[in-house]
């Protein structure tokens, strides 16, 4: 009996030290996975407060936010994200994939960072971003303002499906990546002036679209013209602000592509800015600070 005891009980005793050891390894596997460094982007933070996060559209640098960030930063800690391959940004990842990596390392920083659910606005293609952090970590983002974004881009140029926009996002790539300096340049020159009113908003595109990766902006071009984050709008739960310029279009036409680009997403608020291309921040400041501020507000 005494045997058959103390048998029963060392293999209990082995038992109990193997789950201590998975356990421990589970725990250590953990911590060095939360540990990896962020690589898709670097963060300047200013202020104090409930956390913000700024995320800029294609090719632009973190000073699209200077403005903002300026009259957050009295109430709200303001982090203000620059993607890798952007605006200087060191870029190391040839023609690797793009928006799933900085959507991954965003969830990483929130994380490490031990933000509280913080607010993300995203511009363009940043909104796109957010919108995939939304969905992919619900529980990690408290709400989210898209600046002029769409949940499926390729829409705009009447796509209805992603194979549909596949063509037109290739060959999107393989231009990008063939145009002589020159040429872009000139190229960005012309793009620049559909994107904002501001002279001063369409040199900073041109600035920063020439200190930009060549292979970073195909790839996040291409990625973001195939990207269709439609299908998860209606699991969505947190509020989500989605403001759009009219671009000198007609406003029921605008309306009308923003309430079915977002069909689905329940409580979200749309609003559209007038006397705006797609940098209102720039085009129409005071509008976008007090859409903003009412998009911060505490809840009633």
């Amino acid at each position: 009996m005494l045997r058959q005891a103390l048998k029963i009980n060392g293999i209990t005793m082995k038992k109990r030290w193997v789950a201590l050891l998975g356990a421990f390894m589970m725990c250590w596997w953990s911590v060095a996975q939360a540990a990896q460094p962020v690589t898709r982007f670097s963060v300047e933070v200013s202020g104090q407060g409930p956390d913000v996060i700024l995320i800029p559209g294609l090719g632009s640098g973190r000073a699209v936010w200077d403005g903002l960030a300026a009259q957050l930063q009295a109430d709200h800690r303001v982090h203000r994200v620059q993607l890798a391959g952007f605006a200087g940004e060191p870029w190391a990842f040839g023609d690797g994939p793009f928006l799933q990596p900085v959507v991954e390392d965003l969830a990483r920083y929130i994380r490490q960072e031990r933000l509280n659910h913080p607010a993300v606005i995203g511009h363009s293609m940043g909104g796109l971003c957010g919108l995939m952090l939304a969905q992919a970590y619900p529980d990690d983002v408290g709400r989210l303002m898209t600046v002029d974004t769409l949940p499926f881009y390729s829409a705009l140029f009447g796509a209805q499906t992603v194979e549909d926009a596949r063509p037109a996002a290739e060959r999107a790539r393989q231009e990008m990546l063939a145009l002589d300096d020159a040429t872009f340049s000139q190229r960005q020159a012309r793009v620049a002036q559909g994107l904002s009113l501001s002279p001063f908003t369409q040199a900073q595109i041109v600035g920063w679209a020439q200190a930009s990766d060549r292979h970073a902006l195909a790839a996040a071009l291409r990625e973001t013209m195939l990207t269709d984050v439609r299908p998860g709008l209606a699991a969505m739960q947190l509020p989500v602000t989605a403001l759009y310029a009219d671009a000198g279009r007609p406003a029921d036409e605008v309306d009308a592509l923003w309430a079915a680009q977002y069909q689905g997403l329940v409580g979200l608020k749309r609003v559209r800015v007038r006397n705006s291309y797609h940098f209102i921040m720039a085009d129409q400041p005071q509008v976008f600070a007090e859409a903003v501020q009412r998009f911060l507000a505490p809840a009633p």
